[in-house]
């Protein structure tokens, strides 16, 4: 590079970090990946889209489907090393609450198998388990949000007791109001910051016509996992890519370390193309955006 190409490139990184104070740290990070973006694929060739995701400049992974001491027809210890092989780590996990008829029969939710679903987790050496929905028959009342709250922070203490941090998922439902209230701020009122993080998927919180910055600002280290999905310009309903959508993540993270965010994963549920290639397209993206550029 000739030396006047060097400091123009220099200047041009040090003018991002000027814009965008907070993102110099957020480039060092690793870029996580929801395996559910990838659930019409994943269980047809674990170990091969295991290998394609570490390819793409994936670094840490959040598992779904957890049941009976199984995720993706394997043990949860032996997914961890299979993702060590291919340089990277389990994070995180997704699990149910437990209480709806639908899921009567699983082993691992929140009021069934709870404490070997956290030893498995310790197991495979995740640092979080995330509530990731509540199902309809699980959320017709303030109650029932009451009756989730205290048993995530019952849940919360044997994760703690574990070394595992607990968290729970929103979708846009918890900012519907209900019996004159917003369910998703009774939830950071009742769970107790101690024992439940809250993973924000901003996308959700977005569709749901609420602002994220708000949710930094008035619960400040709170947030301390995100889900990262866009939203497509043309249509609130439907994913885009990762960066080309109508979210902007150069000042959504921005404000990383005041919402407490810790780790973050690209989630697609709805896909421009298909589910490889908007996993693929959307860490390009992100990588050139927490890189200020």
């Amino acid at each position: 590079m000739k030396r006047r190409e060097f400091i123009r490139n220099t200047a041009l990184a040090a003018t991002a970090v000027t814009l965008f104070p907070s993102l110099a740290p957020q480039a060092k990070r690793n870029i996580g990946l929801q395996l559910y973006s990838l659930r019409d694929v994943i269980n047809q060739d674990v170990k091969g889209i295991v290998q394609q995701v570490a390819a793409w400049g994936y670094r840490e992974l959040e598992t779904y489907g957890y049941n009976d001491g199984n995720v993706f027809g394997m043990a949860p210890n032996a997914f961890s090393r299979l993702a060590k092989d291919h340089g990277m780590n389990v994070v995180s996990g997704h699990y149910l609450f437990g209480k709806a008829p639908s899921m009567k029969d699983m082993k691992g939710t929140i009021l069934s198998g709870w404490e070997r679903a956290v030893a498995d987790a310790k197991e495979a050496g995740q640092k979080y388990m995330v509530v990731a929905w509540l199902d309809e028959s699980e959320r017709k009342t303030l109650d029932d949000y009451r009756f989730v709250c205290e048993h995530l922070n019952r849940a919360g203490e044997v994760c703690k007791k574990n070394g595992i941090r607990l968290a729970y998922h929103n979708h846009a439902f918890e900012f519907e109001v209900l019996e004159g209230a917003t369910p998703y701020d009774l939830m950071l009122k009742e769970c107790q910051p101690n024992l439940v993080a809250f993973e924000m998927d901003l996308y959700w919180v977005v569709a749901a016509n609420q602002n994220p910055f708000t949710y930094f600002i008035n619960h400040p280290g709170r947030f301390e996992q995100w889900h990262v999905k866009d939203m497509d310009k043309a249509d609130r309903t439907r994913n885009a890519d990762v960066g080309t959508g109508q979210l902007d993540f150069g000042k959504l993270f921005a404000q990383a370390k005041q919402a407490g965010m810790k780790h973050f994963y690209i989630e697609q549920e709805t896909y421009p193309i298909d589910s490889k290639t908007s996993v693929k397209n959307s860490i390009a993206n992100l990588k050139k955006i927490i890189a200020g550029g």
